[in-house]
């Protein structure tokens, strides 16, 4: 017995001494990574502010300030406040039904949220004014009724929902599906009542997902270009985003003030990354405090089942 333990001892050295990688190949890979993440993540993004301030503080704060440019900022913040709200009901919605029930369609369901990812932004763009155009299947009786979607802030906001609606929805299925039922059935047990349910068990145990899913949908909500570029008309002052108004001042020269408005951008991603890297930071945290507590013969209910 001895001898066979020190065999399976020294078959377990060699299986981790062949996966292991020397010093060398590990710096050599580690500089890659930087290099690459350098010259097209870091060099790219530089340079935005770079151009944004090549002509100095006062025209970079007038540039912002710019009617059309205000305009468009504006806009961007209305589009997202209705477009992430709504995602945020529905994913919620779709999540839960997809991830606690068992019904007919199910799958269909889950391919119809996948749906924007497949889907060019253009080309949902493009559907919409099929749809709601002048000329389009709705168009006429729109038209009659004197309600405007497309070339209007409806239209944009329509697309938005589009392209962004799967990002809650794909964030919260997998959570729901790892916490399971038994807790809503514990609650369910005590004499609560579906909301209360809801309030007090199913949505404290998914917060970190429903945030994280609201930080990537506002994210791409703020940024979208394609499907918003169709159905926008790209009029000056009226249906211009913060990215159409980018293309627009660069297409007429006026590269400082495109790029005041682009670093704009840039900051806002950048304010997105800071807040999912500290949901992440504070979900491991949490999970790392759980865990040493069920080691510890810490009582794991995190949730208060009491209902009044």
């Amino acid at each position: 017995m001895p001898g066979a333990a020190k065999s399976v001892k020294a078959s377990v050295g060699q299986s981790q001494r062949g996966a292991e990688e020397s010093p060398v190949i590990k710096w050599i890979l580690i500089l890659l990574a930087l290099a690459f993440c350098f010259l097209f993540l870091l060099l790219p993004l530089a340079n935005v502010f770079v151009q944004a301030l090549a002509k100095g503080w006062s025209w970079y704060w007038e540039s912002l300030a710019n009617a059309d440019s205000w305009a468009a900022i504006r806009l961007t913040l209305l589009v997202a406040a209705i477009s992430v709200p709504l995602n945020t009901i529905f994913g919620l919605a779709a999540a839960w039904a997809i991830a606690k029930f068992d019904f007919p369609g199910k799958s269909i369901l889950v391919t119809l949220i996948d749906l924007p990812f497949s889907v060019s932004p253009v080309v949902a763009g493009l559907m919409f004014v099929v749809l709601f155009g002048l000329q389009g299947f709705l168009g006429p009786w729109l038209d009659a009724h004197e309600i405007k979607i497309i070339f209007a802030v409806p239209g944009i906001v329509l697309a938005t929902v589009f392209i962004t609606f799967p990002f809650v929805a794909r964030e919260l299925i997998p959570v729901m599906q790892a916490t399971g039922a038994e807790q809503e059935q514990a609650a369910l047990t005590l004499g609560a009542s579906g909301w209360q349910t809801f309030w007090h068990v199913t949505l404290p145990s998914v917060k970190w997902g429903l945030i994280y899913g609201i930080v990537l949908c506002n994210a791409r909500a703020m940024g979208e270009f394609g499907a918003v570029s169709v159905v926008s008309g790209h009029i000056t002052g009226q249906t211009d985003t913060m990215p159409l108004r980018v293309e627009k001042l660069y297409n007429e020269y006026n590269a400082p003030a495109a790029f005041a408005v682009a670093s704009l951008l840039a900051l806002l991603a950048l304010l997105t990354l800071g807040i999912k890297t500290l949901l992440e930071w504070k979900q491991a945290r949490e999970y790392e405090r759980a865990q040493r507590g069920g080691r510890q013969g810490e009582p794991k209910l995190p949730i208060d089942l009491t209902c009044s």
